[in-house]
């Protein structure tokens, strides 16, 4: 049975209805109960950390109390915070989400870091870039808004996804450097490419209904299920990318746990070099996986 928020918050200050929330999350057992309050009430009252302390005596209005309850009953019921308020930040930027979208998460700006390690030591002018199953776009655009002379493409299957990412872009005023195609991974592109990225789908099938309420229920199957062993996007991804890359380009995935080794078997299937090990994220778990294609 859902629990329900017992306390309209009516009345109350900001503070007293910061830490009531606080407590009601933390019952619900969520982890990130202060930090998840803190977002969801500055979210409704349009106010920062800043702000939420300098107003702190200031009472709460009817409609201010009234959505802030809505919004606790949908995290106690185990929607994440970026889903209820429709945007989540991603290597500084902010990027909106849909139905469509994975929530970006800390461990994919290892993609991002690999990949400016790799045009750093190249220092190549205009590369063009293509991010596969772009999502909300935030891979792509973060590596746009690192490279003044890029231009990416992003692809994905669904329709919703692709617009998502184009409004993104549009508002991170980087519409005129980015396009985004429908197609199943590069089957649309013809190339060449500096550098492929991609987040592709690697959870294992039977895998899905064991993870979390917030990621099963709210992030889009597509984007998540790999395949019965988790590497089925990988298996057909690696081969065409190594097709479209320029001579030196560089592709980078993104891991699952324990599956970094076998990546770079497929990859080396593929006639790609890995030149360095994997990225680790901050837990230690290798995440960034990137290979070279060889100059002939």
């Amino acid at each position: 049975m859902t629990r329900r928020v017992t306390d309209p918050f009516t009345g109350h200050s900001i503070e007293s209805t910061r830490r009531a929330l606080a407590a009601q999350l933390r019952s619900a057992q969520l982890d990130e109960a202060e930090l998840d309050a803190r977002m969801l009430l500055g979210a409704v009252l349009g106010l920062d950390l800043t702000g939420l302390i300098a107003q702190a005596a200031r009472p709460l209005t009817d409609a201010e109390a009234l959505q802030l309850a809505q919004y606790a009953e949908r995290r106690i019921a185990g929607e994440p915070v970026a889903r209820i308020l429709g945007t989540r930040e991603f290597w500084g930027l902010p990027f909106r989400l849909s139905e469509a979208t994975l929530v970006p998460r800390p461990d994919t700006e290892t993609v991002v870091e690999r990949a400016l390690e790799l045009f750093r030591e190249q220092n190549i002018h205009g590369p063009r870039i293509a991010d596969i199953g772009t999502g909300s776009g935030a891979i792509l655009l973060a590596l746009l808004h690192e490279i003044p002379d890029a231009f990416g493409v992003g692809t994905d299957l669904s329709l919703t996804a692709l617009g998502t990412a184009q409004g993104n872009a549009t508002a991170l005023g980087l519409g005129n450097r980015s396009a985004f195609v429908a197609c199943s991974y590069l089957a649309a592109l013809s190339g060449p490419f500096d550098l492929i990225v991609s987040n592709p789908p690697y959870i294992p099938s039977a895998e899905i209904p064991k993870l979390s309420i917030e990621v099963r229920e709210h992030d889009p199957h597509l984007a998540l299920d790999g395949g019965n062993d988790g590497y089925d996007a990988y298996r057909a991804l690696i081969p065409q990318a190594a097709e479209r890359l320029a001579p030196g380009g560089a592709l980078i995935v993104e891991a699952g746990q324990g599956q970094a080794r076998n990546i770079e078997t497929l990859m080396a299937a593929a006639a790609l070099v890995a030149d360095r090990p994997p990225k680790a994220d901050l837990a230690g778990i290798p995440r960034a996986v990137s290979a070279r294609k060889m100059p002939p």
